[in-house]
């Protein structure tokens, strides 16, 4: 991979310096900004493969970055970087429209794999020249990488649209946690949290009752299914 543009959001010169440096070893072209207004400005203004966001800034925090950044219909995959290690903070990430989360302190190299794998899957899933899906009131078309109800467009982040397309793919099978974690996100080792965020996060989306799902059901003790 080469010259995939990444945008660090950062305000700690250090922390912006290494990965600036570990993503131009790899030819990468990196943006920097120091804060969350001035990222949110950016990511308006140019297009990105890929968005790291800190959690604590002095301006806004990361969390509402990326409510911000979402509500905008950006779909750009977005890592979180943070020395908050409580489950709760990666739970309301996810929910928000993150696609990863990795606390401080990391591994370098670890984050630069994690990158490459984010950033090849959502360029496979939106170059693909394949036909378009159509099932019940729902469609995906390759082309524009959107979703559709009743010819309405759904907006989702880029690991919701993967886990719904998934599902649009195989309707009426039911999948295990563990299968879908490791077809997603391609983890053999599995987090239940994980999955229940996009789950909740599409029936929200995809549901006329999300606290009744019609299509994307629970089969209890087993998985989920997907049905119209």
């Amino acid at each position: 991979m080469a010259g995939e543009r990444i945008l660090i959001v950062d305000d700690e010169k250090i922390v912006q310096n290494a990965i600036k440096a570990a993503y131009r070893s790899e030819n990468m072209e990196v943006s920097v900004a120091s804060g969350g207004f001035e990222a949110i400005s950016l990511v308006q203004k140019y297009t990105y493969d890929l968005i790291l966001l800190d959690i604590l800034m002095p301006d806004m925090d990361g969390f509402e970055v990326i409510r911000t950044i979402r509500t905008s219909q950006i779909h750009t995959p977005i890592i979180l970087l943070s020395g908050k290690t409580e489950e709760y903070n990666k739970i309301l990430g996810l929910g928000l429209g993150a696609d990863d989360y990795i606390t401080k302190p990391f591994s370098i190299a670890l984050l630069i794999s994690k990158s490459k794998a984010l950033m090849r899957r959502n360029n496979t899933y939106c170059n693909k020249t394949i036909h378009d899906i159509s099932l019940g009131p729902f469609s995906f078309c390759h082309s524009t990488f959107k979703v559709y109800k009743n010819d309405v467009a759904i907006p989702m982040t880029a690991k919701e649209l993967t886990l719904f397309k998934f599902f649009l793919e195989n309707p009426k099978q039911v999948f295990t946690k563990e299968q879908l974690y490791q077809k997603i996100w391609n983890h053999h080792v599995i987090d239940d949290n994980t999955i229940m965020v996009y789950i909740k996060r599409i029936r929200s989306k995809i549901e006329d009752n999300p606290k009744q799902p019609y299509y994307l059901k629970t089969i209890w003790g087993i998985g989920y299914q997907f049905d119209c």
